[in-house]
């Protein structure tokens, strides 16, 4: 009978751990209770890591964990308390950053900041702060000339899906900087062309 006993001691201390955060009237950890956590792991909640322990927890809705999301992440991140959790960080960037993991969560860093249920968009503004949390840690002289492009475009004011997993697509299989394997007529996003068109053009 020992292991189910100290089991329900891990999920004991995991819960313990929950509340320190969780709004007592909503019962869920919210951005305010994110911050108060972020600030004990010694982590802005601006950084890529949160993002990942959001992924690692299944969560639904940016800001908010709710216990259930908190237990799966806790339990699979084998972390009870602070400083354990602290310590199943470089292993979670390494899980995260693993090819077949991070084609996952790419696409749920997009889902998870549609803010409102039936956007399907992110703002400018946001998908800039996002690429740069994401895909600059792999692709960063492509993250920073995407970033710089969409800052100065103004044909788009926001990016849907399709757009954002292009991104993806076009660091993994474009040679960079030469684009010399770019082909306009391949089914690429338009905001793609037009973002090698101005690379092209400020080449020259």
């Amino acid at each position: 009978m020992i292991p189910t006993k100290a089991v329900s001691k891990e999920i004991e201390r995991i819960d313990q751990l929950f509340y320190t955060y969780a709004d007592g009237s909503s019962s869920m950890i919210d951005p305010e209770g994110i911050e108060t956590l972020c600030s004990h792991l010694e982590v802005p909640h601006t950084d890529v890591r949160i993002l990942m322990l959001a992924w690692k927890m299944g969560c639904e809705k940016q800001g908010y964990f709710t216990l259930d999301e908190w237990r799966t992440g806790m339990k699979a991140l084998r972390a009870d308390s602070i400083s354990k959790l602290k310590k199943a960080f470089p292993e979670l960037v390494q899980e995260v950053t693993r090819s077949s993991n991070f084609q996952d969560f790419y696409p749920y860093a997009f889902r998870y900041c549609l803010t409102e249920d039936k956007k399907k968009c992110i703002e400018i503004p946001v998908a800039c702060e996002l690429l740069n949390l994401v895909l600059s840690l792999q692709f960063r002289p492509q993250v920073e000339k995407l970033i710089n492009y969409l800052k100065h475009q103004n044909e788009y004011k926001v990016i849907n899906m399709d757009q954002w997993m292009g991104f993806l697509r076009f660091c993994n299989e474009i040679n960079f900087p030469s684009l010399d394997n770019y082909d306009a007529d391949q089914a690429w996003p338009l905001i793609l062309d037009n973002f090698v068109e101005w690379l092209r053009a400020s080449e020259n």
